[in-house]
């Protein structure tokens, strides 16, 4: 997909209404919604042990090999309003992040971002003894979030309607909300934007160079 960047390109909001959207993240949303709506047919996503069963996150078990939880968990959700919350969130960051950066560099940051997000909440864990069954697509699209950011400060300040200034008080706003509540996983947020904003550095060229992907 050929990608080029002019002052005409469409925001993130009339792309979700004109189409058509980047079919890897939609891909990604679509493989979320199915393992939430399979898993809530069988059981409820509320229950930590139910969770914890189909592969959440949980320091221990993982401490005792079974890393495959730290990429697992990444596709599971507590609930309608987290899953739902984290696909609206991603369904306009990932679109415009996937068509700057080309679709198989944003299936590596999205991964990649979401998995440094796992690990230092991993690392937290080990730290501080909270051994707290975990899951969400959140680290990973905090990385979306930090890519995007890494853009904006490349392209000196501003992508299509979006501002650096703006993204960044957005960043800062939801990990201070998730300071303030319980249950958040502040520590898959901040390693996510970190991962991702590294990864987006790798990858992403010189400002204004097309792209094939």
């Amino acid at each position: 997909m050929q990608q080029s960047y002019g002052n005409d390109s469409p925001d993130a909001l009339e792309r979700i209404f004109q189409g058509p959207l980047n079919w890897v993240n939609l891909l990604i949303i679509g493989l979320n919604i199915i393992v939430f709506a399979a898993m809530e047919l069988i059981g409820t996503t509320e229950d930590a042990s139910f969770m914890l069963e189909w592969g959440a996150a949980y320091t221990p078990y993982i401490l005792d090999g079974e890393w495959y939880r730290l990429i697992t968990s990444m596709f599971l959700h507590f609930g309608m309003s987290h899953i739902l919350n984290n696909m609206i969130l991603l369904l306009f960051m990932g679109d415009m992040l996937e068509g700057i950066i080309g679709k198989w560099r944003y299936l590596l940051i999205y991964l990649g971002g979401g998995l440094a997000g796992n690990l230092l909440s991993l690392y937290m864990d080990c730290r501080t003894g909270s051994m707290a069954v975990s899951a969400g697509a959140s680290g990973a699209v905090f990385a979306v979030i930090g890519g995007i950011f890494i853009v904006l400060i490349k392209n000196r300040g501003r992508v299509q309607q979006m501002s650096a200034s703006r993204l960044l008080f957005v960043i800062i706003l939801t990990i201070y909300y998730g300071f303030q509540s319980t249950g958040v996983d502040n520590a898959a947020h901040i390693g996510g934007v970190l991962g991702g904003a590294l990864l987006t550095l790798i990858f992403y060229r010189s400002p204004r160079q097309d792209f094939t992907a």
